[in-house]
């Protein structure tokens, strides 16, 4: 999956950026190509900063939920605990992250987004954390992250409708930090990542693993528990109906069952 990642270095900046069009779905294999690339970051004494970019329209659309899964190493493990250990991994990460958020970020793409920091946002940004329009439960550490960026009750909102929230409603959330034009959007996280990156390395990755002291962890735990809720909703018929709903562009028929 590092076909689909490119990084280049300025300013004590590496801008990271992942092209899998034409909606950036996220899979195991390319999170944890992402982790490698961030841990390469970390490893260089040249970055001080990083900006997690996407190409296209879409900043990512989430997890490919269609098709077979497919193992993704030699001890077999499958798809969903292997992507979840690759999220484990980018919260893990030493250096300061600035997200640029050009389009949709749904779903797992939403999570993708919570790794950062920081995000910057285009006007024509949205966010969505549609899991329970699928029959589903919130995963990638979602039910985790999202309620510690934006609060609990903003989280809910999010979290228990299914909503889409425009770039300035999620500012008001505190979702995104700042709003620019959306040609201009990577170049504006590029801004505040090189602001960042002027000052002292080693007290500024102090700081941060101070503020985010026991992330990682408290992300492994909930995954564990998100995924355990996911396998048990996956059975359900609810489910396969808010998979057809969302293929179709309709509102779920949900029986409870």
């Amino acid at each position: 999956m590092k076909q689909h990642l490119s990084v280049a270095r300025a300013r004590h900046v590496a801008t990271v950026v992942i092209d899998r069009a034409p909606h950036n779905h996220v899979n195991a294999a390319l999170i944890h190509a992402l982790a490698d690339v961030l841990d390469d970051c970390d490893a260089d004494p040249d970055v001080r900063a990083v900006v997690l970019a996407t190409e296209g329209r879409v900043f990512c659309g989430g997890a490919d939920l269609t098709g077979d899964k497919p193992l993704v190493d030699e001890q077999g493990e499958s798809e969903t605990p292997a992507l979840y250990r690759g999220a484990v991994r980018l919260f893990s990460a030493k250096k300061p992250i600035v997200a640029a958020i050009q389009g949709a970020a749904v779903g797992a793409g939403l999570g993708l987004g919570l790794v950062a920091d920081f995000r910057v946002a285009a006007p024509e940004a949205r966010f969505s954390a549609n899991f329970v329009t699928l029959g589903f439960h919130a995963g990638f550490g979602i039910s985790h992250t999202l309620p510690r960026v934006i609060g609990g009750q903003h989280a809910s909102l999010m979290l228990l409708t299914g909503r889409r929230v425009k770039a300035d409603e999620a500012l008001r959330y505190g979702l995104v930090d700042a709003i620019a034009p959306l040609d201009e959007v990577r170049a504006a996280a590029q801004a505040l990542a090189a602001e960042i990156a002027v000052n002292a390395p080693l007290a500024v990755e102090a700081t941060r693993a101070t503020l985010r002291a026991d992330l990682a962890e408290a992300v492994r735990t909930r995954t564990e528990h998100e995924r355990a809720e996911q396998d048990r909703l996956m059975l359900t018929a609810d489910f396969r109906e808010g998979l057809r709903a969302v293929a179709e562009r309709r509102a779920g028929r949900f029986v409870r069952a």
